[in-house]
């Protein structure tokens, strides 16, 4: 069976469409633990916010519902990870840590100040 090219290109616009969604729940679930539906969370957040930009709301618009269906599918896996300890996942958190190891403050108080020419 042949696809007329017009069936084909609206198939590929569909795609690209669905394929392109659900971006604040993937983004928010790679990171350490934020609760339940962070996506959705995010995508309503950034529509509400009046200092989102004009190009941003349009877009969290139509990533919401996709956000809240894979926030769903995630459900089990928020549960899982729900009490986990946030704050040691945090990047500020291992920062301070990897800083702490490396004695980034000694080397820091021992360094020459920093001199401008003027």
């Amino acid at each position: 069976m042949i696809i007329k090219p017009y069936r084909f290109a609206g198939l590929l616009a569909c795609l690209a469409v669905v394929s392109t969604t659900g971006c604040s729940s993937m983004m928010s679930h790679s990171g350490p633990d934020q609760g339940y539906y962070p996506g959705t969370r995010a995508s309503y957040e950034t529509i509400t916010n009046p200092e989102s930009g004009w190009v941003m709301r349009p877009l969290a618009a139509v990533d919401l519902p996709f956000s809240a269906l894979m926030d769903t599918l995630l459900l089990p896996w928020d549960y899982y990870r729900s009490g986990s300890d946030k704050a040691a996942d945090s990047p500020r958190e291992r920062i301070l840590r990897s800083e702490k190891q490396n004695g980034t403050a000694a080397s820091l108080a021992s360094a020459a100040p920093l001199t401008t020419a003027h």
